[in-house]
């Protein structure tokens, strides 16, 4: 019985002497790399199983385009439409070219000239954290699907 109890105490002493943000490490943060991959992943799906079907799973924040501390959106590169935003449905269908950063920046018209330009890169602009107001810096990886005219978004905030 005291060899438990010691274990338990013992247990519970270093559970307590982890900071409060250490805990948020346990679950971790979105890397450059997980960003990039998610977004060629989600491009190939769209290639495989059509693009309707592709955007039902980029539109559900409880699916595999959701992870961590980000996700994937999708623009169409034609019109700036948002094709699939998994935490804002809301925007799905509105014109991208006009969302502005706290700053004015137009970050998805960047999104689209990378695009267009290179095919895929990275844009930094300022945005709230889900769930907070203030607007924090943020860099996107943009990733353009061949032959598709849409756009793969995931984001990392720095």
């Amino acid at each position: 019985m005291k060899k438990i109890s010691l274990v338990l105490s013992a247990t519970l002493a270093i559970l307590f002497a982890i900071p409060a943000a250490d805990l948020g490490a346990v679950e971790g943060k979105a890397t450059r790399e997980e960003c990039m991959a998610k977004c060629k992943e989600a491009a190939g799906m769209l290639k495989q199983i059509g693009r309707e079907t592709a955007l039902k799973k980029l539109n559900d924040k409880n699916g595999p385009f959701v992870w961590k501390d980000s996700y994937v959106l999708c623009i169409d590169i034609g019109t700036g439409a948002v094709l699939a935003h998994p935490m804002l449905p809301n925007v799905v269908g509105k014109m991208s070219q006009k969302f502005k950063d706290a700053n004015g920046k137009l970050f998805a018209v960047e999104y689209i000239l990378v695009a267009k330009s290179k095919g895929e890169g990275w844009i930094s602009y300022v945005w709230p954290k889900p769930g907070e107001k203030k607007p924090s810096p943020k860099i996107s990886y943009v990733y353009e699907v061949p032959g598709e005219n849409v756009i793969m978004v995931a984001g990392i905030y720095e």
